[in-house]
């Protein structure tokens, strides 16, 4: 398979300025997305298909079409966040399926665990798991946050990626609050980290995982010591409903 990867940092970043509102931050992400796709299509040859892992549950929560009169919990960029003007056409061939359904297929086909049950990772990226404005020094700080609790789950155990039991998906928040805190004999006023771990099969209900204290404390104290501009972490005990699996 030929990969042609883009790196679009700087436009996602330039078109998310300023922005806040979640459904706002997920229209951009939504347009840009196809956007880079057609440019990258004219540039590389003729392509008339774009396809897309697009599964029930993100058509679900979007609310999208074949539909009518449900509520749109939130707009994933591959469904509602696509331009209406968009000059390819779309093959989704997983688009009525349920999360378990899709690894049930994965395995029929003979994938590795290692991809079939590899952790989901959001369409719009850390703009929804940076609460607020997306910046680049904000970007960082949740991914030296984030690379430390997956790491520690992963040396536990505790990180589903081969089909074994534990957490079915994980990770960091940053939110758009800070925190006084006391670092040495000073005074510190700095951001705050929520963690976010659940036990699901489908992703459409989901638990928040019971992790070892002795983890998250291992977890909250490496991230306020390594972390710079971090002086408080969190733990998110809400399950799905009435909470969603991520934050935005």
């Amino acid at each position: 398979m030929r990969l042609v990867a883009v790196n679009a940092v700087e436009e996602y970043l330039d078109a998310l300025s300023g922005v806040t509102e979640p459904e706002e931050k997920r229209r951009i992400i939504g347009e840009r997305f196809v956007r880079n796709f057609e440019r990258e299509a004219r540039r590389l040859g003729d392509f008339d298909f774009l396809a897309q892992g697009t599964i029930y549950p993100d058509v679900i929560e979007s609310a999208g079409a074949g539909r009518p009169g449900a509520h749109r919990i939130k707009t994933h960029h591959n469904v509602g966040g696509l331009p209406d003007d968009m000059q390819m056409e779309l093959v989704e061939p997983l688009r009525f399926l349920f999360k378990d359904e899709v690894r049930a297929v994965g395995h029929k086909l003979g994938l590795p665990d290692e991809i079939v049950h590899r952790q989901p990772f959001p369409g719009p990226g850390l703009a929804v798991r940076v609460i607020g404005e997306v910046t680049w020094e904000r970007l960082e700080t949740l991914r030296a946050a984030d690379a430390i609790f997956t790491g520690e789950l992963q040396q536990a155990g505790l990180l589903r990626q081969h089909g074994r039991e534990g957490t079915a998906q994980a990770f960091a928040v940053l939110l758009p609050v800070r925190s006084v805190g006391v670092m040495g004999d000073g005074r510190t006023y700095a951001h705050v980290i929520a963690l976010r771990a659940v036990t699901t099969d489908d992703f459409m209900t989901a638990d928040w995982a019971r992790l070892p204290y002795e983890l998250l404390a291992r977890v909250s104290s490496r991230i306020v010591n390594e972390v710079p501009g971090v002086n408080r972490v969190v733990y998110d005990v809400s399950s799905k409903p009435p909470s969603t699996i991520e934050w935005e």
